[in-house]
């Protein structure tokens, strides 16, 4: 039976760019010419799972997507749109690949933002066990038009990193991603917790670095991660996707305290 259950499935064209940008650079995907990778929890409609497989064979051409939904009529509905290496089937976290093989990514995108924090490492072990070796989780959330994210790379060894990604022309200030953060840590962004220091820390240091504004918000974001990393964080972003309005840090410098794999 498919573990999992039925979310409100929301869903929108366009809407996990970021994310599938990401994903293309993921040492998981890029190492073979024909990687697997599982859109999980894709929603009321196939638009997420058919734009990942169209950006990820840009990439890769032989990309294989396989689109697991645990709601039958969801699963019916999107077979107008298989083709070649796109595939829907039902399932849940055991994520189910046709004929046995083991996805590479797995994209499971808005869907425990749904689940009790107390379900997500649960979660978390169920996915990993049926990754490849040295395949990759990824777990977020974003808004609705996708200009505001961020997501937890989770492996067989436990949380990887944690990234986030915004759209900077319009950004007010970096904790306006607090309302979508993943699920493991929506709820620790309040004092005394790390994720939360870094909030406050990433606002702080946007503030100082108003003045490159003049130049762009590109450089504002350069310079805002810049400081961040001069103050002790460990920054993970090469610089290329810091232009991209991203950030990545190592989960131990965000993971609630006590957290155990």
């Amino acid at each position: 039976m498919p573990e999992g259950r039925i979310t409100r499935g929301t869903t929108g064209t366009n809407r996990l760019r970021r994310v599938d940008r990401w994903i293309a650079a993921e040492p998981a995907f890029l190492r073979t010419d024909f990687p697997i990778v599982a859109d999980l929890g894709y929603g009321a409609a196939h638009w997420t799972a058919t734009e990942m497989f169209e950006r990820l064979r840009r990439t890769r051409p032989g990309t294989r997507v396989v689109g697991i939904e645990i709601d039958p009529e969801r699963v019916a509905a999107a077979q107008e749109a298989a083709r070649p290496g796109l595939e829907f089937v039902r399932g849940g976290f055991e994520v189910p690949i046709p004929g046995g093989a083991r996805p590479d990514v797995v994209r499971a995108m808005n869907v425990l933002r749904q689940y009790d924090e107390p379900e997500v490492a649960g979660a978390w072990h169920r996915m990993t066990e049926r990754l490849s070796p040295g395949g990759v989780v990824v777990d977020g959330t974003s808004n609705e038009v996708g200009r505001v994210a961020s997501w937890i790379a989770v492996t067989g060894d436990g949380p990887r990193s944690l990234t986030i990604a915004l759209r900077l022309p319009e950004l007010d200030r970096p904790s306006v991603v607090a309302e979508r953060l993943p699920k493991a840590l929506i709820h620790r962004n309040v004092p005394g917790e790390r994720v939360h220091a870094l909030l406050a820390d990433l606002d702080r240091f946007w503030a100082h670095a108003a003045p490159y504004a003049e130049f762009g918000p590109v450089q504002r974001w350069q310079e805002t991660v810049t400081r961040l990393a001069g103050a002790g964080w460990r920054v993970q972003t090469p610089p290329k996707r810091v232009r991209l309005g991203e950030l990545t840090v190592p989960w131990a410098e965000v993971a609630p305290p006590g957290f155990a794999w």
